[in-house]
């Protein structure tokens, strides 16, 4: 009876640990498969872009039918063996990444211009496209492989006729090499993929302004050597799902460059959509839903200099921002991107006189009050069409909230536009700021941003206004590497002795506006919200009670209305009359001992 229960247990404790294991396995597997909304077919003509199998020049994601997308050894060698070949092409590094690996920017040009000086000599416009800044957003790498090779070799010459064309096919050349099958959870292929962040665990699309990451640094550069007439940085998108597979657009809806803007959307977007449309593809507007359920709306987003568009916006370089839809197949991300920028190529070769009327447009105008931040409108700015998906709002028992189930029925809808049109905070326009040489970490990154300046050999006196801090708030938690402040900025008139080695920025130049965003403390990407100048912010001299107790009651005695002043402190406010130190720092402030540069911006305003 013992062994027969025995034997019984033996065998039901054997069933669970099998039960318990074949269910860790189900839920292994779950957790490695993305559950993805259903998906609609696609037949676009743009198929017929893709290379037969035996063409010794497909490239290596058509021969994988875009499963997977090459390794930047394999796309650096395939493309060193086609600019080989083709003598429009050449291959130049613009900078290493933190792990040492090349930048490379192939330059197409049918002049075989090479440098920047010969690229500007020959006249045409020229575009670039910078692909792989979010690393597991591959779809402009392998799109310009083929967009290259087809300029060159395969019977699309003319495209370099009237522009020129610069590539950077991976800018986050570290994050690209983070690849696997598990980087984005949201997105139909590439099997492998890299990832978001550079090996700093840096966003470099948060890094324009700042210039912390040897990525952006190196762009920005070339941009100032290469001097291009359209920018277009290439990601994937987030978020909602709808028809569109291939979304693009500009800062706005109020920008810093409203002559490009204006181009844009009257001159490049009506025949960039019809390229599209024709390929089989179905082109929109950037969408960034403004809440869990689609009907809300879209945001119409204003860029702060730190992303590309919105840089490309301060700096009056058109750039165009382009989102393909995550949830559309590789394949159809990759064609659509090749048609955009072959459109590109076209537009911009027949528009060009245009296009720079409206770049010195902007670059030569001087706005008295520059804004530098807006906040949403409560009320929808428009309604437009929506090309949208059918969905479901079900409430959720894991989450407990309401969340979205995607049909995969094509449906119109309308829906509001949300802009980002309200004046939050602006700034006069100043002469000119003056910086202290002892901010020359700030003074190189204005460098580099090709932002002119003159540095004084000898000290100069200077009548400027100063910003002085208040009501301080740093951030709770890290933010790309950084530490984020805000304050509340009171200025003042002083008269400032600046050092030698100290540098003048005129804001009359054309990146004026862009030194202003830089240098505002209110603006949301100033070098002051990042923390460049946190030094400035903490007390380095202090007071002991023992000498400010006799000194307080003596300032009193012999100033009536200081003592009355301060009674009647204690009385309004119950914080002040609860804190002792407080008390006697209120007193140490009005004498000549307090350090008069405390919490003081030490950029000067001329």
């Amino acid at each position: 009876m013992v062994f027969w229960e025995t034997h019984r247990m033996r065998k039901l404790f054997i069933s669970v640990l099998i039960f318990a294991a074949t269910t860790a396995a189900l839920a292994s597997d779950t957790a490695k498969t993305a559950i993805m909304p259903p998906l609609q077919p696609w037949d676009g003509a743009s198929r017929k872009l893709v290379a037969a199998k035996k063409d010794p020049w497909i490239t290596p994601a058509e021969k994988a039918d875009f499963r997977t997308t090459p390794t930047f050894d394999e796309t650096v060698a395939w493309l060193q063996k086609l600019v080989a070949a083709a003598p429009e092409l050449k291959m130049i590094s613009i900078g290493k990444s933190g792990e040492g690996r090349d930048i490379w920017l192939v330059i197409a040009s049918k002049e075989r211009a090479f440098t920047p000086e010969a690229l500007r000599a020959a006249g045409k416009p020229t575009i670039l496209a910078q692909c792989g800044i979010h690393a597991g957003e591959i779809d402009g790498k392998d799109a310009g492989l083929m967009l290259l090779r087809d300029m060159t070799l395969r019977g699309k010459k003319d495209l370099l006729d009237k522009a020129n064309f610069l590539f950077i096919p991976i800018l986050n050349v570290d994050g690209h090499e983070r690849a696997s099958r598990y980087t984005r959870i949201n997105q139909r292929g590439p099997e492998n993929a890299g990832w978001r962040t550079n090996a700093q665990n840096l966003n470099v699309n948060r890094d324009f302004a700042k210039l912390d990451t040897p990525e952006v640094r190196a762009v920005v550069r070339a941009i100032n050597e290469w001097q291009p007439d359209l920018y277009f940085d290439i990601h994937v998108t987030d978020g909602a799902d709808y028809q569109y597979d291939i979304t693009y657009g500009w800062n706005g809806p109020i920008p810093h460059s409203p002559s490009i803007a204006n181009w844009l959307n009257a001159q490049f977007r009506p025949a960039a959509d019809a390229g599209l449309l024709a390929a089989g593809h179905v082109p929109g507007i950037l969408i960034y839903t403004v809440n869990t359920d689609p009907s809300r709306g879209i945001a119409d987003w204003f860029a702060d200099p730190r992303f590309s568009n919105g840089y490309g916006d301060a700096r009056h370089l058109p750039t165009i921002l382009v989102e393909n839809h995550s949830l559309k197949p590789y394949d159809q991300r990759v064609l659509g991107t090749y048609v955009l920028l072959e459109s590109a190529l076209r537009i911009v070769g027949k528009s060009s006189d245009t296009l720079r009327a409206a770049i010195e447009e902007d670059r030569q105008s001087r706005v008295a009050t520059l804004p530098l931040a807006y906040t949403d409108d409560e009320t929808p700015s428009k309604t437009i069409d929506f090309a949208g998906v059918g969905y479901r709002l079900v409430p959720s028992p894991i989450s407990g909230q309401i969340h979205v189930e995607w049909t995969g029925q094509p449906i119109t809808m309308k829906m509001p536009i949300i802009a980002s049109s309200k004046l939050a905070v602006s700034a006069p326009r100043p002469k000119a700021y003056w910086i202290p040489a002892a901010w020359h970490d700030v003074i190189d990154r204005l460098a580099i941003h090709g932002i002119h300046f003159e540095r004084i050999a000898q000290p100069r006196s200077v009548n400027v206004e100063m910003y002085r801090m208040s009501a301080v708030k740093l951030g709770t938690e890290s933010y790309e590497g950084r530490v984020m402040v805000s304050a509340t900025a009171t200025l003042e008139k002083r008269r400032e002795i600046f050092a030698a080695g100290s540098v003048r920025v005129p804001t009359d130049q054309p990146l004026g506006d862009l030194a202003m965003l830089l240098l505002e403390p209110a603006s949301p990407d100033s070098f002051f919200q990042w923390g460049f100048f946190n030094s400035t912010l903490q007390r380095t001299e202090y007071v002991e009670e023992y000498i400010m107790e006799p000194m307080a009651a003596k300032m009193m005695a012999e100033d009536p209305a200081l003592a009355k002043e301060f009674e009647q402190k204690l009385i309004d406010d119950a914080a002040f009359r609860s804190n002792p130190e407080g008390r006697l720092q209120w007193f140490y402030k009005k004498t000549p001992f307090y350090d008069e540069r405390a919490m003081l911006y030490p950029v000067g305003r001329e």
